[in-house]
């Protein structure tokens, strides 16, 4: 018989499983050293904070600091833009790694899958000063590839990147050709459980590609698609620093102007780090709300992250 404690343990197999435990304790003291660990700085929400004093000994403000923050304009407007890019974001870049994968599981000719992927995950190593190097040299208006092709057919060179609505539609398309590659092999992998026989059966009663992918793919995919959602949802009011700040400008910091760069600007500029803390709680709670409710939405259907 299995020699079993008290508990109810199985101290045969966690014996056998040592060696992967023992693999878990890097990442184990990563999460308590840099994430769980520094959430005790935000106590200086809710105080006055300054070097001299410092965390702990700070005065105590309350919920002063969250007055003041949503009492600013500009607060508001920051939390807007956040929504506005990060919505765009998830929404509409979401289907592109989905219908990415789709064709390349659907590709026959090994040596063209081989390329297609390459090129497709490559963008994923790019840095954003690389790929903003890249947008710049398109979309801007003096010496890009698009302004000297305006120019040989006789067109005003277009500022793209000085309207607002061109540079979201860019920021946005720029996202989604960096990270949907990479994005791709999740479903890629997930395509991998679904039994080969359900496509010779559907095939064999005349069902053609497009009714297998509708009927077998995407219904085999189905609880990757909602678990990668709900994930993403918890990032919902998150919109990186890198790409804001490497694409943004003067022109269209109306819609430009994010959290992140509000972080960067008010808080490590400005020293006013209470205030800051402040709207990185505020941006955490929120998205903890979407992430619980999107699961539990996701619960009723059974598909629920937990």
């Amino acid at each position: 018989m299995k020699a079993i404690d008290r508990r109810g343990i199985d101290m045969k197999r966690l014996r056998e499983n040592i060696p992967l435990l023992l693999m878990f304790i890097p990442v184990i003291l990563f999460y308590l050293i840099f994430k769980y660990a520094p959430m005790a700085g935000l106590i200086i929400a809710f105080k006055d904070y300054n070097f001299f004093d410092g965390v702990f000994h700070s005065p105590w403000v309350g919920f002063e600091q969250f007055q003041k923050l949503f009492s600013d304009p500009n607060s508001l407007k920051i939390i807007r833009n956040t929504l506005l890019l990060s919505s765009l974001n998830i929404f509409v870049g979401f289907p592109f790694p989905i219908l990415l994968a789709i064709l390349l599981n659907e590709a026959r000719k090994m040596w063209f899958k081989k390329i297609v992927q390459t090129l497709v995950y490559l963008p994923y190593f790019y840095s954003w000063i690389i790929v903003g190097g890249i947008v710049f040299s398109i979309f801007g208006i003096e010496g890009s590839w698009l302004s000297h092709l305006m120019t040989l057919f006789k067109l005003e060179p277009f500022p793209f990147l000085y309207n607002i609505k061109s540079w979201i539609t860019i920021f946005v398309s720029a996202g989604i050709w960096k990270d949907m590659g990479f994005n791709a092999i999740i479903y890629l992998a997930a395509m991998t459980t679904i039994d080969p026989s359900l496509y010779e059966s559907a095939s064999m009663d005349g069902a053609n590609k497009g009714k297998q992918i509708i009927h077998i793919t995407i219904p085999g995919i189905a609880p990757t698609i909602i678990l990668v959602f709900i994930l993403s949802m918890g990032r919902v009011m998150e919109v990186g620093f890198d790409p804001i700040y490497v694409l943004k400008n003067a022109a269209v910091n109306d819609v430009s102007d994010v959290i992140s760069t509000y972080i960067y600007r008010v808080g490590l500029q400005g020293a006013q780090f209470s205030l800051t803390t402040a709207m990185g709680m505020f941006e955490s709670v929120v998205a903890l709300i979407l992430l619980l409710s999107v699961n539990w939405i996701a619960r009723r259907f059974q598909q629920g992250l937990f």
